[in-house]
């Protein structure tokens, strides 16, 4: 089967759980491609918020466009929150797929959605469910994080782990890297939502 990865990320927070998804896919013996969604910020202000650098380290990314949506059996979306819903970066990416859905092109494959936020209950969870209704629409079989994955039951520290999807805290100020929970969380997500792929298109 062959897994796509499709991130956004501002100072690299979901293209660390988009590598960790990569991880996961090749697991499951999937074939597996890394995108990055395209940024419609200005680099000037990218500049002056402290983005440009971070986005330095994954400027050799292949950038995505929708025609890419084609290829994957299993599509892993990794959607940082803005306002407890995905930012401007993917609306932009998934508005411009209107073809595909009127061909049918993405139904029945699989997409599964990981995010961030700066807080612990900063809308992770609202952005990953809303995200999928688009998916939903586009025809996509959506696939959570089962509660198989044991870092669900890890209290010991803050962990973004969802039932809707893998996920990770940032910190206010953005300085917190995903954690290792956090990081086989969005291995197991991508794993499990290859392997489905891999039953569905066997």
């Amino acid at each position: 089967m062959k897994t796509g990865v499709f991130f956004y990320s501002t100072y690299g927070h979901m293209f660390e759980m988009a590598k960790a998804a990569v991880e996961g896919a090749r697991r499951a013996g999937a074939e597996v491609e890394l995108f990055r969604i395209p940024e419609v910020i200005p680099e000037e202000t990218l500049k002056q918020i402290g983005a440009w650098d971070a986005q330095q380290s994954f400027a050799d990314v292949r950038q995505a466009t929708v025609e890419d949506l084609r290829w994957p059996d299993a599509s892993i979306f990794a959607v940082p929150t803005r306002y407890g819903n995905m930012p401007g970066q993917f609306r932009n990416f998934f508005d411009q797929a209107g073809a595909l859905w009127q061909e049918g092109a993405t139904v029945g494959k699989v997409a599964a959605v990981m995010s961030g936020s700066g807080t612990q209950h900063g809308g992770q969870e609202t952005t990953i469910l809303t995200t999928q209704i688009t998916l939903m629409h586009l025809g996509y079989v959506i696939v959570g994080l089962p509660y198989t994955y044991p870092g669900h039951y890890n209290t010991d520290a803050i962990n973004g782990v969802t039932p809707y999807g893998a996920s990770t805290v940032t910190g206010p100020q953005g300085g917190r890297l995903p954690s290792e929970v956090e990081l086989e969380g969005a291995r197991f997500h991508a794993e499990h939502a290859s392997k489905i792929a891999g039953k569905l298109f066997d």
